[in-house]
């Protein structure tokens, strides 16, 4: 008798959209490496640039200064990277790109304290208490709950929550990738919605008053004008990254045959249960020490001119460092309750070991502030806003088709201009009149930049934080690359993309209230 291997039952097929992800993800990782992609996206830009130039491209447009609130007339004219001042600016700016990049100085600062607390124990201390407290079936929705409402501290989502989905979903026997996949997903593609007001609404309702003075000097809108909406979008949203989460990504990726973080299951030992209360200590005391810099009259973190600490203020200003000092605190007494760290030394290397990891993440961020440095400089992202900005004005389109079109054109910008505070700056002067004279209310405008801003976000390269991602991802798939994250994330933005318009358009045409 044959005692040979026998095979195991096939699967059921790869489903079409199974297949065209698979493919997404096989030609992406046969690109090279990022690196060399921006390499050639700088050449690309260089060359363009100067055609743009010598073709003397240009637009006149209306924008929003976000510091001073006035409202700007300006002109872009393409800007050639083969000129004299264009390639001065490339040699002498080098430096000067990469320390502006922000993004290196707080992935670097954040993961100073998170690697303390990943090193000492305490965030797989913390995962195994949510496992254990959290229903099975409800973590893949927890998670993106605190994952979109995490926008009230900024980026800090990216360099926290993410990783950590990863790290709950493994310590429980499913995918880590699916759980890096819900977690880019809730932080990045739904950053503008949240159940409560965030810093981010105060820049862009100014905005949006700006742009309303420029057809009625009386009339404005305050920080609530979305709030309604913005929450049953959170709703919405948190259900639907869940269903995408469970019902597709996880599924396409199967049961992960990778290696596992040591004693990743299981309950809490002695030891740990020791460091987690020396760690609510270390918590309750930094906390208190923010406090006292934060709460009384005239404290270093308010504003020094108007006593502010929410808006622009030392304390908004200095979210990531207070971040990475409560995790740094919070890991370093875990460290020494749980006997993880051994003195000084010990949480000083795991700083250095927090910085090693980061070393050819740090690489390509260099290569990605130059990309971004030539991009800007060529005024071209500004070019193609004000472009399709124009080509849809003079559509002669209805309001709900208006808005829906803009809603498009802010998706397909956002490939290029991730920022949202600069696009709103660029789109609000052009679209809140327009369709004001159109009898829409400019709160609803502004719904609708909610939505178009957000979804792309988790699948453009030119994403601050999306080289990160890719880091964080080859921790469990070590021959993981761009494909890898755009595959995993791209049912994600579709849907969101199709199902957020249309949530959109039906409370549009419900009448519901946008906010209060």
């Amino acid at each position: 008798m044959d005692t040979g291997h026998i095979a195991e039952p096939a699967g059921p097929p790869p489903t079409l959209m199974q297949r065209m992800l698979d493919t997404v993800e096989r030609v992406g990782n046969r690109v090279p490496h990022p690196v060399m992609i921006f390499v050639y996206l700088i050449l690309g830009v260089v060359v363009l640039s100067q055609l743009l130039y010598v073709f003397g491209l240009g637009v006149t447009y209306q924008v929003i200064d976000p510091e001073t609130d006035e409202v700007l007339t300006q002109t872009a004219l393409a800007r050639g990277l083969l000129t004299l001042d264009g390639i001065r600016f490339m040699f002498t700016g080098v430096v000067a790109n990469f320390m502006s990049f922000n993004a290196v100085g707080v992935i670097i600062v954040a993961m100073l304290g998170v690697g303390i607390a990943e090193e000492s124990g305490l965030v797989k201390a913390l995962i195994k208490k949510l496992v254990a407290a959290a229903p099975a079936g409800a973590l893949t929705y927890i998670l993106a709950f605190v994952g979109i409402v995490s926008s009230i501290a900024a980026d800090a989502g990216y360099l926290v929550l993410i990783p950590l989905a990863a790290a709950a979903y493994i310590s429980i026997g499913r995918h880590p990738l699916a759980g890096l996949a819900l977690g880019f997903s809730s932080v990045a593609s739904a950053f503008l919605v949240n159940v409560m007001i965030v810093p981010t609404d105060a820049i862009l309702t100014e905005i949006t008053n700006d742009a309303i003075h420029l057809l009625d000097a009386n009339r404005s809108i305050d920080l609530a004008a979305n709030v309604w909406f913005s929450i049953a979008s959170v709703v919405m949203l948190v259900l639907l990254i869940g269903l995408v989460n469970d019902r597709i990504v996880e599924p396409r990726l199967g049961a992960y045959a990778g290696e596992r973080p040591e004693a990743a299951e299981g309950a809490l030992s002695p030891q740990e249960s020791r460091g987690l209360r020396f760690a609510l200590y270390g918590l309750l005391a930094v906390l208190g020490f923010i406090v006292l810099l934060t709460l009384p009259p005239g404290a270093p973190l308010r504003n020094p001119e108007t006593g502010a600490i929410i808006g622009t203020s030392p304390f908004m200003n200095s979210l990531i460092v207070s971040i990475a000092l409560i995790f740094g605190v919070a890991g370093a007494a875990f460290g020494i309750g749980a006997g993880t760290l051994k003195g000084a030394n010990g949480i000083i290397g795991a700083m250095q070991k927090a910085v090693a990891g980061l070393a050819g993440l740090i690489l390509l961020l260099f290569v990605i502030s130059q990309f971004l440095a030539f991009f800007n400089y060529s005024n071209m992202a500004t070019l193609a806003a004000v472009g399709l900005a124009g080509i849809l004005k003079d559509a002669n389109l209805g309001p709900i088709w208006l808005l829906v079109g803009f809603i498009l054109v802010t998706f397909v910008i956002d490939l290029i201009i991730t920022g949202a505070v600069a696009k709103w700056a660029l789109f609000a002067p052009i679209f809140i009149p327009l369709l004001m004279k159109l009898s829409v209310d400019p709160e609803v405008v502004l719904a609708a930049y909610r939505v178009g801003d957000s979804p792309i976000n988790a699948i453009t390269p030119l994403n601050a934080y999306f080289a990160l991602i890719v880091t964080f991802a080859q921790r469990y798939q070590k021959e993981a690359g761009v494909g890898t994250v755009i595959a995993l994330m791209l049912p994600h933005v579709a849907t969101m993309c199709v199902v957020w318009t249309l949530f959109f358009v039906a409370w549009f045409l419900a009448g519901l209230p946008w906010g209060l």
